[in-house]
């Protein structure tokens, strides 16, 4: 990932951010933890009421589109206890949930993999809970 600024809500700041310091009690080691903690320190703070609807933010669902194969994907970004691949549900913790953080609709996302780099175009934010006015998800 390029350094980038992020919009992030100081809901979901915060939040993480207490994510970030229960789970460094266990383990301050773990690289999934500091990539949070890096993307978060890019972070631009937003009130939830002024980020753009087509911002992902914590919960939102979308639609991505991987750039060399072309295949299409839903998923919705959530916390780790709420985390179900197969559901669709990705965690803030895993790389693509934490690459995918405050980008927007039409942005590429690209984020290390074992076997190189791996490419994404965000097609649309299809529900973003601050634009849907569910500010407390």
């Amino acid at each position: 990932m390029k350094n980038r600024k992020i919009s992030i809500t100081k809901f979901d700041f915060a939040r993480l951010k207490e994510l970030l310091a229960v789970a460094n009690e266990f383990d301050r080691t773990r690289s999934d933890l500091k990539a949070l903690a890096a993307e978060l320190d890019c972070g631009h703070l937003v009130e939830s009421k002024d980020v753009a609807a087509t911002v992902i933010t914590m919960n939102s669902r979308f639609k991505i589109r991987d750039l060399e194969t072309k295949e299409e994907e839903e998923y919705t970004l959530v916390f780790p206890a709420d985390a179900d691949f197969e559901a669709g549900r990705i965690s803030v913790l895993s790389p693509i949930g934490t690459a995918l953080l405050g980008y927007s609709e039409g942005e590429t996302v690209e984020w290390p993999v074992p076997a190189g780099k791996r490419r994404i175009k965000i097609e649309k934010v299809l529900y973003q809970p601050e634009a849907a006015g569910d500010f407390h998800l």
